[in-house]
């Protein structure tokens, strides 16, 4: 089984001004076959990882769907700032 958290982490840390402020966390679903996770970062580096007009952001997404294929799940990334 894939950790998602941690693979979500390592994609999102480099691209931060400050890798330290990123955090990831993943919420319970009442759906068996869908994972939510959720990026915390500052205001600053949160505009970064959605990039200009949700680029990154559909990239990052993307990339963790095709993970999710391989074991059937459906995986939403959620960004958040604080």
């Amino acid at each position: 089984m894939i950790d998602y958290e941690t693979v979500l982490q390592n994609l999102v840390s480099p691209i931060a001004d400050d890798a330290g402020s990123v955090t990831v966390k993943r919420m319970e679903s009442l759906n068996d076959e869908e994972i939510v996770l959720y990026v915390y970062a500052k205001s600053d580096d949160i505009a970064r990882l959605i990039g200009r007009k949700g680029q990154m952001a559909r990239a990052i997404r993307d990339t963790l769907a095709i993970a999710g294929r391989k074991e059937g799940k459906r995986i939403t990334v959620k960004f958040e700032e604080y």
